[in-house]
């Protein structure tokens, strides 16, 4: 790597960059394996994140000199740490993690299981993919870096993952999920039944069939997905097709369920889904028909926000949720039945193009067309514990 960026780098004019473009500008200098050497410099093409995961992928230069590709795998575990909690276990030093690529070239796209460890400086989990550990011919790894490398080391090298890796812009999605070691250290004793953290039962709908709430619709998943796309562009997303919900969120003892069919059947268009980074669970466009209801229900360790930009309506929301909505001929007072959890008193709000109703974890939300046209919305939901 040619030294003019470690002036570069490091001008105050270009600190901004380091904050608000990490790493994608210039590169990234720090907290990497090989780091601990000064020999040693990353280019670091892209980096995404997906709630406590990091996956950064770029090249290893060493003593100026271009050595391979490289794909990084960091994990802070919060999830894994709460099921092993369960089983009354620390996670230790060591965890095991599956990790596939999936690439432009389907020849190219490998898997592999790999042991990832602890790194006090990033507080994470972690583990590097060179496509070689070798040196070349007329140099040797600084033995600080080679102490890291091996089949289980910090440093590793995958077969099946060096086609991808040859190909840095062809890696397209990468597959992730992580467990408890195989052996608890340093008690040494033999895990029976390590805990896994893959995305803990998560699913995402596609319009595979017409059919209100059919299973076909929700294709479940056992892996978090990284995605390298950078973009995506929707010229019409009422062109997306809608996947259909019959009583959404409704129990058969709520006076709003109506068993009859197609009576009560509200439209979702997922526009994105697994592809968001971050703690964003999904975006979609929501159609309820006159006189049908999305049912009112509770958020835990979720939020969730509706922009309406169609139609006219009520939302319900909790009492009190909202301390301003007291006024009880603006905002009446009613008791509904919540979904999972019997009935509650809720405050009933108008809502017409360019409401926004922001619901927070704990809150409780449902919606109600009550005119004679789609009531449309755009909701955003996403984690927030």
């Amino acid at each position: 790597m040619d030294p003019k960026f470690n002036d570069i780098e490091t001008r105050p004019e270009n600190s901004i960059f380091s904050i608000v473009f990490y790493p994608d500008r210039i590169y990234h200098a720090q907290y990497l394996n090989a780091t601990r050497s000064s020999r040693y410099r990353y280019y670091v093409s892209e980096v995404r994140n997906k709630l406590d995961i990091s996956v950064i992928k770029g090249m290893v230069f060493l003593d100026g000199a271009y050595l391979c590709n490289f794909l990084r795998v960091e994990y802070r575990a919060s999830r894994l740490v709460e099921q092993a909690r369960e089983k009354n276990r620390f996670v230790r030093a060591k965890i095991i993690g599956n990790i596939k690529l999936l690439t432009k070239d389907p020849a190219k796209t490998g898997q592999t299981t790999a042991q990832l460890h602890y790194d006090n400086w990033i507080d994470a989990y972690q583990v590097e993919f060179w496509e070689t550990l070798e040196s070349p011919e007329t140099k040797r790894h600084d033995v600080k870096v080679a102490a890291l490398m091996g089949a289980r080391g910090e440093i590793t090298r995958a077969k099946a993952l060096n086609p991808g890796l040859a190909d840095l812009d062809g890696i397209q999605q990468v597959e992730l999920a992580f467990r408890e070691n195989d052996i608890d250290e340093p008690l040494g004793y033999v895990i029976g039944n390590p805990q896994w953290d893959n995305d803990y039962f998560r699913s995402y709908q596609v319009p595979n069939t017409q059919t209100p709430s059919a299973p076909q619709n929700t294709v479940e998943v056992d892996a978090y997905l990284i995605d390298f796309r950078r973009g995506w562009f929707f010229d019409d997303v009422s062109k997306v097709p809608p996947v259909r919900y019959d009583n959404a969120m409704l129990e058969q003892k709520s006076p709003d369920f109506n068993p009859a069919a197609l009576k009560n059947v509200i439209e979702m268009r997922w526009v994105i889904q697994r592809e968001l980074g971050g703690s964003i669970v999904y975006f979609h466009e929501v159609t309820i028909p006159p006189g049908c209801v999305e049912g009112t229900h509770r958020h835990i360790g979720s939020e969730e926000l509706y922009y309406i930009f169609e139609g006219e309506g009520v939302a319900y929301m909790g009492d009190g949720d909202d301390p301003n909505l007291t006024d009880p001929a603006q905002y009446p007072l009613k008791s509904v039945e919540i979904y999972c959890i019997g009935p509650r008193n809720i405050r009933v709000v108008p809502v017409k193009p360019r409401s926004v109703i922001f619901t927070k974890s704990g809150g409780i939300h449902g919606i109600r067309n009550t005119g004679n046209v789609p009531l449309r919305f755009v909701a955003f939901g996403y984690h927030s514990a």
